[in-house]
């Protein structure tokens, strides 16, 4: 059974409250498509546990398949810098065919990131950062996205908003 190696704290991104019963942590790749189909579905269990869901999104780009995921989580961290994080996010996935340089620097002004931010992200100025998440997620057997955990604990199950929705609620219900 694969666990979370470190816990949510203050440099995560998070939505709900942290006092929330059940904390879904997700690795994610804005690239990968598979992550893009998860959004909706996450979104779907978000509206329908309310306040009883804590959501984690933690960075772990696969720039081998991926090529433009690291500079996509870098205009991410430098849109949440401004408190725009979630909304980079949206756009972000809703984009996902269009991830180059020559997008995210649309996407940053859609932000209302100035240039030089987006060229700093661009360079790798969150570098630091999205390698913290992704080594978290090493040390946690994460090997692919979206990768899951809930309540600290890997989710292997379903991820169709039935079993997702499912899963949450049992861990709702037992406490872990």
């Amino acid at each position: 059974m694969a666990v979370l190696s470190r816990d949510v704290g203050p440099q995560d991104h998070v939505k709900g409250p942290a006092d929330a019963p059940v904390t879904l942590v997700e690795y994610g790749d804005f690239e990968c498509p598979y992550c893009g189909e998860t959004v909706g579905v996450i979104d779907g269990v978000q509206r329908l546990m309310g306040d009883r869901l804590r959501y984690v999104f933690r960075h772990f780009p696969l720039v081998e398949p991926h090529p433009f995921a690291l500079h996509a989580a870098g205009l991410a961290e430098a849109a949440a810098e401004v408190g725009r994080f979630w909304e980079a996010h949206r756009i972000l996935y809703d984009n996902q065919h269009a991830l180059d340089d020559r997008a995210l620097r649309s996407y940053g002004r859609r932000l209302g990131l100035g240039q030089d931010a987006v060229e700093a992200a661009l360079g790798g100025r969150y570098a630091a950062r999205i390698e913290l998440d992704f080594q978290s997620g090493i040390a946690s057997g994460v090997n692919a996205t979206p990768t899951l955990f809930i309540n600290g604990v890997r989710h292997d199950g379903r991820r169709d908003l039935r079993g997702l929705h499912a899963a949450l609620l049992a861990a709702a219900e037992n406490g872990n």
